[in-house]
């Protein structure tokens, strides 16, 4: 009996399969510790939320299979459209956007009653979108009005549209950006005023006040550098800052080894175990050393987008995996470090990890663009691979 007949052929690149799938699985361990608490609050059971998240998750390898289906160079003809979109959605969350979790920067659809945040749709647009301008723009990329100013525009264009409400997003988005002009090979001195313009922007903002959430940036970066030079703190801020501590002890709970599945004690007091501090909960269950392995999976996913990136013929391609996986790995990495108090408190979530539905969909399409990309390289290269043995033969 061949199992290949029962299982649905996977392209693209078989490790970040694996990965996925490995990621998939830490996630329902983690998220089915994490929400003791929170079904207790809500007079639910744990497995209540477990199948909640089992279902997320089996729409998210869905929608990467799916994707992962399409031939990316499709996205090219979308992308202007899907750009035009993320502005409108940015635009309407600013005025008309629901407020959970301290800050206005989810949309929520009525019929379906589903919230998912504006910023992850314009993230996957606006790569989408760059990828396309920087691969046209090649031959004069250097040059500041023909090249750099096309593929600006959009990047300060969503990055203002979304810094009044998420500022760590912003920043991600801006630096990732930043990274992806010099693989393009724009000018540095132009990246360069990119980003001082950048953050000289968000530290006029926090000097004077500007904004709904300054006074929240302020306090969080006063209290990440010194809790004796916090300004009065709202219960928001103080929100975070005990957050944070509880952060510390569930790590310092965990020690090397953790305290074995199921076994936390901190999810019991951090506000939200399941989402923005659940890497806590996984070194405080696994130990430092199960940290290491997912923050090694993160990277080991990197690397091999990095490999896409190098064999892909065609620029957009190129553009577009290096991109996308670039702000996934970037999230990653700024989530651990918020969690293990390298970094003051943000809002962005573990990805393929956390619990919520919005944040794994649209992960999810990331990566299987990114497999898309994948396996038109692969059937490239089994394309030239052919025509070379034939003229082998041939000869």
């Amino acid at each position: 009996m061949n199992i290949n007949n029962y299982i649905p052929k996977l392209k693209g690149d078989k490790v970040i399969w694996a990965l996925v799938l490995f990621l998939a699985l830490i996630s329902l361990l983690a998220v089915y510790s994490a929400t003791c608490s929170l079904a207790y609050k809500m007079e639910k059971n744990t497995l209540f939320y477990l199948i909640k998240h089992l279902g997320y998750m089996f729409v998210g390898l869905a929608t990467i299979y799916f994707t992962h289906k399409i031939n990316y160079t499709r996205f090219i003809s979308w992308s202007r459209l899907a750009l035009y979109l993320a502005i409108l959605l940015l635009i309407y969350t600013l005025v008309y956007g629901t407020k959970l979790n301290h800050g206005s920067r989810w949309v929520s659809l009525p019929v379906v009653n589903i919230t998912f945040q504006s910023s992850d749709f314009a993230k996957l647009a606006l790569f989408v979108y760059l990828a396309r301008v920087l691969s046209l723009k090649q031959e004069v990329i250097k040059d500041f009005y023909k090249g750099f100013i096309p593929v600006v525009l959009p990047v300060g264009i969503i990055c203002l549209l979304i810094l009044p409400a998420n500022l760590s997003t912003a920043l991600m988005l801006g630096f990732t950006c930043c990274i992806l002009f010099y693989i393009g090979r724009v000018n540095v001195t132009h990246i360069l005023i990119l980003a001082v313009s950048g953050i000289a922007l968000i530290g006029l903002m926090i000097l004077f006040n500007i904004g709904p959430r300054a006074a929240t940036w302020k306090n969080r970066i006063l209290t990440y550098v010194s809790a004796e030079k916090k300004v009065a703190a709202s219960d928001d801020d103080k929100e975070d800052e005990f957050q944070a501590t509880q952060a510390k002890i569930a790590i310092a709970n965990g020690g090397l080894k953790g305290l074995g599945p199921g076994k936390s004690m901190q999810r019991n007091f951090l506000p939200h175990p399941y989402s923005d501090f659940i890497y806590a909960i996984i070194i405080e269950e696994y130990g430092l050393l199960g940290g290491a392995v997912l923050m090694f999976v993160y990277m080991l996913f990197l690397w091999r987008c990095i490999r896409i990136f190098q064999r892909c013929p065609y620029a957009y391609g190129a553009f577009l995996a290096v991109g996308l996986s670039i702000t996934l790995v970037f999230q990653a990495m700024l989530n651990m470090g918020v969690n293990v108090s390298l970094l003051p408190v943000t809002g962005l979530t573990l990805p393929m990890v956390s619990m919520g539905g919005s944040s794994i969909w649209f992960t999810s399409i990331a990566i299987g663009i990114i497999l898309s990309v994948s396996s038109n390289v692969g059937e490239t290269e089994g394309t030239e691979h052919k025509i070379s043995e034939l003229n082998k033969a041939t000869n």
